[in-house]
């Protein structure tokens, strides 16, 4: 039965703007970040930027020389949240059994749904109609009976389309396109794919289990039934409930060299991570900290401590000896971050360690004053001043800090 829906916006950063601003409709918008900074990259291009060849993370001095007539645009990460919650409303309507993919994108499962609100084909159209009328935002929306081809159905007509894919459909629409389109396979596996001769989803199809299986080992089978179209994954509105780590970087406005500048950063992430795990009421033994070298070499190193935490001054301790054993001066780095992995919920029992005790009482304090007067209403004191500070720095609506004043967005 084809009752799995996939809902995906088109161009959605740029379709928020012109739905805010209508001045801006039929124009050529790239949301962009600052070309003077590091982060001076497309985002999204709208359809009427895309005809000029302009293309998602291509650098604005490139898109600018393809449309010099494109009205470049700073992201606004509120508004796109703010559109993406009211769309999953309107989608919500229809059905309890919604899993959102990403901030663009949803699937949901009509299977229950048929006799209130008709075929899923009817019900496309109406949430279609809907979010067009009520947002004034243009989708594409894919059909069938399972996630993966109402994913890949939902891409075949943009913008503005609505595509029925049945299984008996996947030999003539499906295996025709090159390997790369196929959900779940990336440019590294594509590139092994291709140099193995399979230059097709159908080529991937056809290929043995046993020789898929050789190569890629349990990824090969896996591989082999996404070719064929078969997702036994359930829509599951409940996905995102449980995160497997809380984590957050940034890109320095300029490259450091300085142990205090980067105990400032630390520091800085470790609240923003300690945060943020304390408002999910989660704790994480695992703390592990990322530095990417100026010439782009990344460092990833992590450390697991003996009780579970969500307290910002035993993360950023952790993160700053793991630092401290990585870090000898010898380059500059570029570009800081923190996370916080192997997750659990909270249970609150008391500590035996009276520090642990008055750390909590401080950091719940702390999260409270924020939370009713707003993020840097409060802060630790080594975060004030500097290129580092407080000031500087702040957790955008998706939970990643920003950088601002002087040098580029994270």
């Amino acid at each position: 039965m084809l009752s799995v829906i996939h809902v995906d916006m088109n161009a959605f950063y740029a379709s928020c703007h012109q739905a805010v601003d209508p001045s801006l409709k039929g124009k050529p918008i790239m949301v962009a970040g600052d070309p003077k900074k590091r982060t001076g990259i497309v985002l999204t291009a709208s359809y009427e930027a895309r005809k000029f060849g302009v293309k998602t993370a291509m650098p604005n001095w490139q898109a600018r020389e393809l449309c010099p007539q494109g009205v470049f645009i700073t992201p606004d990460y509120h508004l796109y949240v703010s559109f993406s919650g009211k769309i999953l409303d309107i989608l919500k309507d229809y059905t309890p059994v919604v899993e959102q993919y990403s901030i663009d994108e949803a699937w949901l499962d009509v299977s229950g749904c048929h006799r209130l609100f008709g075929s899923s084909l009817e019900i496309a159209q109406t949430i279609q109609e809907r979010i067009a009328r009520e947002l004034d935002l243009p989708c594409s929306i894919g059909i069938s009976c399972n996630k993966l081809l109402a994913k890949m159905a939902s891409d075949m007509k943009k913008p503005r389309g609505i595509t029925v894919l049945k299984p008996e459909d996947i030999p003539k629409k499906i295996w025709p396109m090159p390997v790369g389109k196929l959900i779940g396979v990336g440019l590294k596996l594509a590139k092994h794919l291709e140099e193995m001769n399979i230059k097709t989803i159908g080529d991937l199809a056809r290929t043995s289990v046993e020789i898929l299986e050789s190569n890629f080992g349990v990824v090969g089978r896996h591989l082999h039934d996404l070719a064929r179209g078969k997702d036994k994954s359930p829509v599951n509105p409940h996905s995102s409930d449980e995160a497997k780590s809380i984590g957050h970087s940034t890109t320095l406005p300029r490259d450091i060299s300085s142990l205090e500048e980067a105990k400032q950063v630390l520091l800085g992430l470790a609240e923003l991570v300690g945060r943020r795990a304390r408002q999910g009421n989660y704790t994480g033994k695992r703390i592990t900290i990322t530095i990417r070298k100026n010439n782009f070499k990344t460092i990833t190193r992590s450390a697991t401590i003996p009780e579970p935490t969500n307290l910002t001054e035993k993360i950023y301790s952790t993160a700053l000896k793991i630092f401290s054993k990585n870090w000898d001066g010898s380059f500059k780095i570029r570009l800081l971050g923190v996370s916080l992995s192997n997750l659990q919920k909270d249970v609150s029992q008391m500590s035996f360690l009276e520090e642990n005790e008055k750390l909590k009482k401080i950091n719940h304090i702390i999260d409270d004053i924020k939370n009713r007067f707003g993020e840097n209403s409060i802060f630790r004191a080594r975060l004030l001043g500097g290129n580092f500070g407080i000031e500087n720095l702040k957790p955008r609506r998706d939970g990643s800090p920003i950088f601002k004043g002087k040098g580029p967005k994270g």
